[in-house]
């Protein structure tokens, strides 16, 4: 019963002693994890866009030969040639508001986990654990614990 009682405070002692002193770390794995995730639905979606802009590229190369003779200048940032052609130019309001248009949260979150709109998924106990106070409290009570399964339930003094 002994050898039951020691290895039980001894047990809880040390995972309090832990977590107290591996507080800040636990914390951080927390964050890390939710970055890692918000990064991989992230990278996620612009696989998923990237194949949507090949069909649609492709689709439209087909359709129109002529579409790369025109494209080619205004990508590849020479002059244009020809003096009969309007060619308009984007004014920084208009590249403002599709800016808008393309990083709205409201639409691109579509209520998922991303990186900008997240809040720290922590564990309600660790939050509460990490406050210096308690962190303090933990550590003591686990350190007396450790003592107390040490002291009394340690081996027995065999007397003759």
């Amino acid at each position: 019963m002994r050898t039951f009682f020691f290895i039980l405070f001894f047990s809880i002692g040390a995972a309090s002693l832990g977590v107290s002193v591996l507080c800040e770390d636990l914390i951080q794995y927390y964050q890390n994890r939710q970055s890692a995730q918000a990064a991989e639905e992230s990278l996620e979606k612009l696989r998923s866009l990237n194949v949507d802009y090949d069909v649609l590229l492709k689709s439209i190369l087909e359709e129109d030969p002529n579409l790369v003779k025109r494209i080619a200048p205004v990508t590849l940032g020479n002059v244009q040639q020809d003096s009969n052609t309007v060619y308009p130019r984007a004014t920084a309001e208009q590249l403002a508001a599709a800016r808008r248009a393309l990083t709205d949260p409201n639409k691109s979150a579509g209520g998922r986990l991303t990186a900008e709109n997240a809040e720290p998924v922590i564990p309600r106990w660790l939050s509460r654990c990490s406050k210096p106070a308690k962190r303090m409290a933990i550590f003591f009570s686990g350190i007396a614990l450790i003592l107390i399964s040490f002291l009394c339930f340690g081996p027995a003094k065999k007397t003759n």
